[in-house]
C-alpha cells in the first residue's frame, strides 16, 4: 500500500507488546526463553522417548485440570491442526449424517469437508447471517452435531448447549478453548489447535473426548470403512494413551503448549483466563461503542466474542489504512478477515494479550484516525 500516511505514534501510545493477531497469536516471552534455556535437551530428540512423552503427558493432565474434565473423558492429540481433524472426523466420528451450524468461514469448512465425503450422507447445514449464529435443530437422522464455540472470522461466540437429541456433539473450539467457559457435560468432542489461546504454533490438534465419542471412534474403526492411517482417530486415541502422537509432531509446539498451560493453571486456570478475556473485551467494545468512527460488527452484546473482536469503521475511514499505519509502528496483525469483505479491524483478546496493551491500542487508533481526518 503505497499511499500509507506517515504517522509516527508517540511512545506513550505504543503498547508494550504489539502482537494482536487472531492466530497465530502472541506467544509468551517466558515460554520462548524457557525453550531457549532448556530446549537443547529436548529439541531433536525422539518423540517416542521419555523426554517428549513427559511433555505430552503434562499436556494431557493439564487439559484435564484446566477444563475440569470428568475422569472418564480422554485428552487425545493428533498432528495437522483442526483442518486435519475435520477430515479425521469425516472418516472416524460421523456414522452417516451430520448437522453443521454455519455462521462464518471456519464454521462452514467442516461442513464442506463432510459434503465431499462419498461414504457419508449429505450433511444438514443451518446457516445464519454473518455477525449472528444459528441454533442446532434436533433431527433423528443426525448422529453428529457440529458446533463452533467461537467463529474467528466474524467475532461471534455461541454457548455450547447439547441439543435434546441422540447424536454426539463435536465442537470446534480453536479460538475459544481456554478463554471461554464450557461445561464438559454439553459436548462429546471439544477440539482445537493451540495457536490461539494456548500461545503456541499450529500443526497440532487436541480433542477432549467423552466416553460416547471414544465408543463411536472405536465402533467405526471396527467396520470395513477405509480410513487413512494419518487420519485415524483410533490410532490417535491409542497413541495418546501412551503419551505420544501417531506421527512425528513439532516438538517446539508441544513445548510451548505445555509452558502456556502451566502458566494458566498457576494463575488460576480457566477462571483466570475467562476473567482476563472478559476484562479485555470490555475495554475494546466499550471504546468502540463510544467511538464516533468505529462500532462493534456483532450487534447483539451476548453474541460478541470475548476472545476476538471485530470492529467496523464508518465510510470515509479505511480500516486497512489504520492497520497499515499501526503495522508501520510495530503494532501488527489487526487486519480484518479478507473474505468477510468489511471495513474492519479484528483484535485478539486472548489471555496472553495484556488488557493494558489493548487500552493503549484503542488510544493509538484514535490518534491515527484524528490525523488521517486532518490530512
Amino acid at each position: 500500500m503505497s499511499d500509507i500516511p506517515s504517522i509516527e505514534l508517540p511512545s506513550g501510545l505504543i503498547p508494550a507488546d504489539g502482537r494482536f493477531g487472531s492466530g497465530p497469536s502472541k506467544v509468551r516471552t517466558e515460554s520462548l526463553l524457557e525453550l531457549g534455556v532448556t530446549g537443547s535437551g529436548y529439541m531433536g530428540t525422539s518423540h517416542r522417548r521419555p523426554g517428549v512423552r513427559a511433555v505430552v503427558g503434562a499436556i494431557r493432565s493439564g487439559m484435564q485440570d484446566l477444563f475440569r474434565l470428568p475422569e472418564d473423558y480422554e485428552v487425545v492429540l493428533g498432528v495437522g491442526g483442526a483442518t486435519a481433524f475435520w477430515a479425521s472426523a469425516a472418516f472416524g466420528l460421523i456414522e452417516r449424517k451430520s448437522q453443521h451450524l454455519d455462521f462464518g468461514e471456519f464454521s462452514g469448512k467442516f461442513a464442506k469437508v463432510v459434503a465431499g465425503a462419498p461414504h457419508l450422507e449429505e450433511p444438514e447445514i443451518i446457516a445464519s447471517d454473518m455477525g449472528t449464529h444459528p441454533e442446532p435443530v434436533p433431527n433423528p437422522e443426525v448422529d453428529l452435531y457440529g458446533l463452533t464455540h467461537n467463529e474467528t472470522t466474524t467475532g461471534v461466540m455461541m454457548p455450547i448447549i447439547r441439543p435434546e437429541a441422540d447424536g454426539i456433539v463435536a465442537v470446534d473450539a480453536t479460538s475459544g478453548a481456554g478463554g471461554m467457559r464450557v461445561d464438559p457435560a454439553q459436548f462429546d468432542c471439544y477440539y482445537f489447535s493451540p495457536q490461539k489461546v494456548f500461545g503456541a504454533e499450529g500443526g497440532l490438534w487436541i480433542a477432549l473426548c467423552s466416553p460416547a465419542a471414544i465408543e463411536r471412534i472405536e465402533r467405526i474403526h471396527n467396520t470395513d470403512r477405509w480410513i487413512p492411517g494419518f487420519l485415524s482417530l483410533q490410532l490417535a486415541v491409542n497413541n495418546s494413551r501412551k503419551d505420544q502422537t501417531t506421527n512425528t509432531p513439532a516438538l517446539a509446539t508441544l513445548f510451548l503448549v505445555r509452558s502456556q498451560l502451566g502458566a494458566m493453571l498457576e494463575l488460576g486456570g480457566l477462571d483466570w483466563a475467562v476473567g482476563r478475556c472478559a476484562r479485555s473485551s470490555e475495554i475494546v467494545y466499550g471504546w468502540a461503542e463510544k467511538s464516533e468512527f468505529a462500532y462493534p460488527f456483532v450487534t447483539d452484546p451476548d453474541k460478541r466474542s470475548t476472545n476476538v473482536a471485530t470492529i467496523d469503521f464508518i465510510d470515509g475511514i479505511s480500516a486497512d489504512t489504520v492497520a497499515a499505519v499501526l503495522r508501520a509502528n510495530g503494532i501488527v496483525d489487526l487486519e480484518g478477515y479478507r473474505k468477510l469483505g468489511r471495513n474492519q479491524l479484528r483484535i485478539a483478546m486472548f489471555p496472553n494479550v495484556d488488557p493494558d496493551d489493548l487500552e493503549t491500542l484503542t488510544q493509538a487508533i484514535d490518534y491515527i484516525v484524528e490525523r488521517i481526518q486532518g490530512l
